[in-house]
């Protein structure tokens, strides 16, 4: 089992997919890294050797940020717009849609259950 920058890749998926699981690699940076690696995408995990897994482990440390280094500038980034008070942060800290996306309707994932009016909790006592 091939292991990149601290994640375990799954060796039945494909090399184009398989890089995929590591955090801040999409399809596009997995093409690319491969593409500079000379590897072929459709290869296994399982069929790399140590060569090519070294391979695109430097392409990948030279590369940029991914997994926790990446995590923590976001996470950052985040926190610096929570402090200066921008509308971008206040969005992050109510737990509501940052990028102007209705609220009235929908937003469910964000906004998580839905929260039971007064009126139907009564309906529900009365019907017991």
């Amino acid at each position: 089992m091939a292991r990149i920058v601290g994640v375990d890749l799954p060796p039945q998926k494909r090399a184009e997919i398989g890089l995929t699981y590591i955090y801040g690699i999409g399809r596009a940076r997995a093409n690319s890294v491969l593409h500079r690696a000379e590897i072929q995408p459709n290869k296994k995990i399982r069929d790399l050797s140590e060569d090519e897994v070294a391979r695109i482990r430097k392409i990948l440390e030279d590369e940029g940020q991914v997994e926790g280094d990446l995590r923590k500038e976001i996470s950052m980034n985040i926190r610096r717009l929570i402090e200066v008070g921008a509308y971008r942060g206040l969005r992050h800290r109510r737990n509501l849609p940052v990028h102007g996306q209705r609220t009235h309707t929908n937003a469910r994932t964000r906004k998580g259950p839905r929260k039971g009016t007064v009126a139907n909790k009564k309906k529900a006592a009365a019907k017991t």
